[in-house]
């Protein structure tokens, strides 16, 4: 697998990243300055809410920001149309970018992994979102988040290998060095839980690990770094080469934001994820937990499935959104 994030160009000082990750207190104290650019990635129920930080920009994953030219949701443009959707936002290459979400981080990690993906490492993830700038008694205007300024330069660069198909997948899961682990909440990964999007199968891939995002947080916030890597070592035992699953590839950022604060370097997500993994397909499929002795999904014959689709929902600690939308 390919290992991203070298050669990275120097912040100003004003607005050196300390990470991937940001707090609260290191935008508030940098809000408003010249080429800092805040992005509000909500989706679901708080995507366009009338609550937002003062300046922020919609970075708008269910609309423009997704490819809808396929019938899979949330998976990458291309790089043309990402290029001119945020130029649109007046982003520039030398920009730097703090992205939100009104859940936590729930869709704001699949923001800042679209803009690695497209060669842009000078952006990070605002540390519990909305909430946390709240709790921390920040100012919230009672605005959607919107722009009209002057268009960016900002060119997308694709790196390869940092959004993977379904051909890289099943590769991955017969290699030993590499563990493919699930967002999904477990009872979705086991399969006793329909899926949320009609149509696809309930269970797994064979040899996929189940590791749901909420189980990297703490009241919405990332866990510390030591405790990621205890539950990221917990899980892929030795393996360091990751590809992170979830139901449409937003939550699997949220395991990518992680495994790069454990120190991994060889990071992936599966655009298509379970939206296309779980349709009527050859690839199989299994039920039960990860490495059971559990046989194929329903409507299967020897792993390889028709598939049957139905509608569901789990907890937020388990992998589910905070406004209760199950399906990423």
């Amino acid at each position: 697998m390919n290992t991203p994030y070298q050669g990275r160009p120097a912040l100003p000082a004003d607005h050196e990243l300390p990470g991937p990750l940001v707090r609260a207190d290191w935008l508030a104290q940098r809000l408003g300055s010249p080429g800092l650019v805040v992005l509000d990635a909500s989706v679901g129920a708080h995507r366009g809410s009338p609550r937002s930080i003062a300046g922020a920009r919609p970075f708008d994953i269910d609309g423009a920001l997704s490819d809808h030219t396929g019938p899979l949701p949330h998976t990458m443009p291309d790089a043309d149309a990402f290029t001119e959707e945020v130029r649109a936002l007046g982003i520039d290459d030398s920009s730097t970018v703090v992205v939100y979400d009104g859940a936590g981080i729930y869709s704001s990690a699949r923001a800042w992994w679209m803009l690695r993906a497209m060669g842009f490492d000078r952006s990070a993830v605002l540390d519990g979102g909305l909430p946390a700038w709240t709790a921390a008694g920040y100012e919230v205007r009672p605005e959607a988040p919107a722009y009209s300024g002057p268009r960016g330069d900002f060119t997308a660069r694709p790196r390869p290998g940092l959004l993977v198909d379904s051909t890289r997948v099943s590769a991955a899961l017969s290699e030993p060095g590499t563990a493919v682990l699930d967002a999904r909440t477990r009872e979705r990964f086991t399969g006793e839980a329909p899926e949320p999007r009609p149509g696809l199968r309930g269970g797994h891939m064979p040899g996929a690990l189940n590791l749901p995002f909420g189980d990297l947080q703490t009241d919405g916030s990332m866990r510390p770094v030591d405790e990621l890597r205890v539950v990221f070592s917990d899980v892929a035992g030795d393996r360091r080469a990751l590809v992170f699953s979830c139901g449409s590839g937003v939550t699997a950022c949220v395991l990518a934001l992680g495994a790069e604060l454990a120190g991994y370097d060889e990071i992936a997500v599966y655009d298509g994820s379970w939206s296309e993994w779980g349709l009527p397909s050859p690839l199989p499929v299994v039920t039960g937990p990860a490495g059971g002795a559990a046989g194929p999904a329903a409507g299967s014959t020897g792993g390889r499935t028709t598939g049957d689709g139905t509608t569901g929902d789990g907890t937020s600690r388990d992998g589910t959104s905070q406004d209760g939308n199950t399906r990423p």
